[in-house]
């Protein structure tokens, strides 16, 4: 009895080091945003807490950033994303799982291969299409590359194949065809499926910042994270300014997060993948 104790106790132990080397990072930005320059700097001595706490810094970044609008734009190019990856990655997810058809394994090692490769060599070829449509700096860019997603596909694909055959069978007995199959039996089985790869979008989708600083160089249709790439000059950073903005630009996910922080780990649990 005593050494499960112990034992239990170590791991308690070990859990609590590695939440506060977790949330470290984040104490350290809420203290160094309200700090001085020369005390977000100083390493002789070193500065933990601010001696004054100079709030003004949120209201010089709030004034010189427009908020309200890069709240708008992420979270409406997360949402859209989010809507576009579900339903087209749900549709060709079961076809190449359930549905027999001339080239689909040929069809499905192009997804699989547009997963092996870095994202960034898709850069150019999406950029060029933009161009050509005449959307840059529009919502639409930063919707464009989260249209279709390789890796939504591969997952749901996954789900759709572990569903016994007898429940397409069935509805098939019943008269459905292959959409009303598709929508009314198959889909809702996946939902765990769609949890997870919503998830996952919509985070990617928050953390983008390389595509969105190249396709939309307007202030008016900027995300959170190109607006806080901008912050930082080239000769030098106001530390406390670039904290808070980093505070003002994470708060809406934390709430999010602890909202649906249920759905968020039955989703990452059931995907069997990590963040």
């Amino acid at each position: 009895m005593t050494h499960n104790k112990i034992a239990t106790g170590v791991k308690h132990l070990f859990l609590i080091v590695g939440a506060a080397i977790m949330i470290m990072p984040f104490v350290w930005m809420l203290l160094t945003s309200v700090k001085t320059v020369g005390e977000s700097t100083s390493l002789n001595p070193f500065i933990f807490f601010p001696t004054v706490w100079k709030w003004e810094n949120y209201v010089e970044v709030i004034q010189q950033n427009n908020f309200l609008r890069l709240y708008i734009n992420t979270f409406a190019m997360m949402a859209i994303r989010v809507a576009c990856s579900l339903l087209f990655s749900a549709m060709a997810a079961y076809a190449f799982a359930r549905l027999n058809f001339p080239g689909k394994n040929f069809f499905f090692g192009l997804v699989l291969f547009q997963m092996m490769v870095p994202t960034q060599i898709f850069i150019i070829p999406q950029y060029l299409m933009v161009d050509a449509l005449g959307m840059r700096n529009t919502l639409f860019a930063l919707v464009f590359p989260g249209l279709v997603s390789a890796f939504g596909t591969f997952l749901l694909r996954q789900f759709f194949m572990g569903l016994p055959k007898e429940l397409e069978e069935a509805a098939r007995l019943d008269g459905c065809n292959i959409g009303q199959t598709f929508l009314k039996v198959m889909l809702p089985l996946t939902r765990s499926g769609l949890m997870a790869l919503g998830i996952f979008t919509a985070l990617f989708a928050f953390k983008d910042m390389m595509w969105p600083m190249i396709v939309n160089t307007s202030s008016n249709a900027a995300t959170l994270s190109s607006a806080l790439a901008k912050i930082q000059s080239a000769y030098s950073i106001d530390y406390p300014e670039l904290m808070a903005a980093s505070v003002l630009a994470v708060w809406p996910m934390l709430a999010i997060y602890i909202m649906f922080q249920k759905q968020f780990v039955e989703g990452i649990a059931t995907s069997g993948g990590k963040l």
